[in-house]
């Protein structure tokens, strides 16, 4: 690789407002391959330009992109959007100050899917306060397990709130969490509706809903938002009010991040030099991953949530002219130092196959966000004349320069301290540069077919299912996997899947047992 000093100077991104700085010198990057992307980067830029003034960006559905209105409203192309998202900020901070009165401590349960859920999840993580008296429990997934774990752990129910997010308000997921939720509530005896929070479009089936059985609550989450860029809109907004989080500081934080990636000099644009240094990285085709490690506990969930942000907004098997380009960048990660005992090892001697992400924190702890402790264990000496802390440090610094020495690339991203202004520029410099980097490679960042498409085929399988337990309801004797696969019509591998599953939670019984296809089933309260 080369001496990093040489591009050290021309390459570093430093923002003294906000206190964060991005050094991209450790990428195979120079001055000179910059100003390649200068074209690139003009064409990009522009492209945002007009999707922050309201162009149709999202051409499968016909709609406006505009997340970033949600922290500077006054670029919303009407006045409308403007004053719906300056109503929502009070609405939420009213709704939180109404909830905040008193002193009982209060369960908070969001259920939600994909951005709808990581996004709290992972604010909630960096920004936790040892003695706060809101406990969260979050329902992400339609797995009656966990959904068990989590609302076993509700201490009481009669002063939780349950917030259900669902822009459409017809996510399966959200629904069998909502009603998972809902029963929890009044086995506990609790009216579920004097609980239950909605955040939703206006309209759609989840506000019908709640204004037909009269919710506590309902806060708009509109079709311009998308869930992997919903964090501060209602969504992200309302659980952090609730948490006693500043959520004017975030949204200041993030509105000072998009003026400063709106800088038309790429030399002078975090977002842009991000981009072009996973473009450069890759070969603007996504042949090298994404290891993305914070060196601070608080933002042990940042990698899953740009997971999401980045894969289902660059994970495209087509371009914006059809053809057929299969792009994407995969992303994974935990944090530092927890990585030296795990895949260090093998980024560093096995396959080149990645570039790393560091995010660093100058400050060791933030005040009360850590606690009455904290100063002092910051203050601790593990060895004469250095802390804890100096041990983080030193690790972040050696890893990046074993990596260096072996040839291998990384990023590095600097922040202050972890609190809620960081939180909201993080959040929107990733957004930021995820849209120059699908204009370079000429991708809709702002659809997911492929998500859809999985979408259509587990409703395929679920009616499968149902035309099994039909057929199987309606006969007085077992079938085999491949009778039943005729009379249904699904493959006999498939049909054994279901029967497997169905087998698994009692439904069905093995009446004999033979070959995989021959083996014969019928319902489980079906006498032989």
């Amino acid at each position: 690789m080369k001496n990093c000093t040489e591009t050290f100077q021309e390459l570093f991104c430093l923002n003294q407002e906000l206190g964060i700085s991005l050094d991209v010198s450790r990428m195979a990057l120079n001055a000179s391959d910059i100003k390649g992307f200068e074209k690139m980067f003009s064409k990009a830029h522009a492209e945002l330009e007009r999707l922050e003034a309201g162009a149709i960006s999202n051409a499968d559905e016909g709609r406006m992109v505009g997340h970033y209105w949600l922290r500077s409203p006054s670029l919303s192309p009407d006045q409308g959007i403007s004053k719906m998202v300056h109503g929502s900020w009070q609405d939420v901070q009213a709704f939180a100050a109404r909830m905040a009165s008193g002193d009982q401590p209060r369960d908070i349960i969001l259920v939600g899917i994909g951005g709808s859920a990581l996004g709290p999840q992972f604010v909630h993580q960096a920004l936790r306060a040892p003695h706060s008296k809101i406990r969260f429990h979050f329902i992400d997934n339609t797995d009656p397990d966990g959904m068990a774990r989590e609302l076993s752990a509700v201490d009481d129910f009669a002063s939780a709130i349950c917030i259900i997010v669902s822009k459409s308000g017809s996510t399966k997921e959200t629904r069998n969490g909502m009603l998972a939720t809902k029963f929890a509530f009044e086995k506990n005896g609790e009216n579920f509706a004097k609980h239950a929070v909605a955040i939703t479009e206006p309209g759609s089936e989840l506000d019908s809903l709640a204004l037909r059985d009269g919710w506590l609550a309902t806060f708009p989450l509109w079709s311009w938002v998308g869930g992997r860029t919903s964090e501060l809109s209602p969504v992200g907004l309302l659980p952090a009010a609730l948490a006693g989080y500043d959520i004017t500081a975030m949204i200041a934080g993030a509105a000072s991040m998009d003026d400063w990636t709106r800088e038309k000099d790429i030399f002078r644009n975090p977002a842009a030099l991000l981009a072009a240094a996973w473009y450069q990285a890759g070969g603007g085709k996504g042949d090298k991953n994404m290891v993305v490690i914070p060196y601070k506990d608080r933002l042990e969930l940042f990698s899953r949530y740009l997971q999401q942000l980045i894969m289902e907004s660059l994970g495209k098997r087509l371009d914006r002219n059809g053809k057929e380009v299969f792009q994407g960048i995969t992303v994974f990660g935990n944090k530092g130092s927890t990585d030296q005992h795990a895949y260090i090892q093998q980024l560093r001697d096995g396959r080149n196959d990645f570039f790393v992400t560091f995010i660093e924190v100058l400050a060791d702890t933030k005040g009360a966000l850590s606690g009455p402790i904290a100063s002092e264990l910051a203050a601790l000496e593990v060895e004469s004349g250095i802390t804890a802390g100096d041990y983080l440090f030193g690790f972040f610094m050696g890893t990046r320069e074993a990596l260096s020495d072996s040839g291998r690339e990384s990023i590095t991203i600097t922040v202050p301290a972890i609190n809620e202004g960081v939180i909201g520029a993080l959040i929107a410099l990733f957004e930021r540069a995820v849209g120059y980097y699908a204009s370079f490679i000429n991708v809709n960042a702002y659809h997911q077919p492929g998500v859809e498409a999985g979408k259509k085929a587990a409703a395929e399988i679920l009616r499968a299912q149902h035309s099994i337990l039909d057929l199987l309801s309606k006969v007085n004797q077992p079938k085999s996997i491949l009778a039943i696969s005729q009379e249904v019509a699904c493959r006999p591998d498939i049909v054994f899947k279901i029967i497997q599953r169905l087998e698994s939670v009692g439904r069905v019984k093995c009446a004999s047992r033979s070959t995989l296809f021959e083996s014969k089933y019928c319902l489980q309260d079906l006498k032989q």
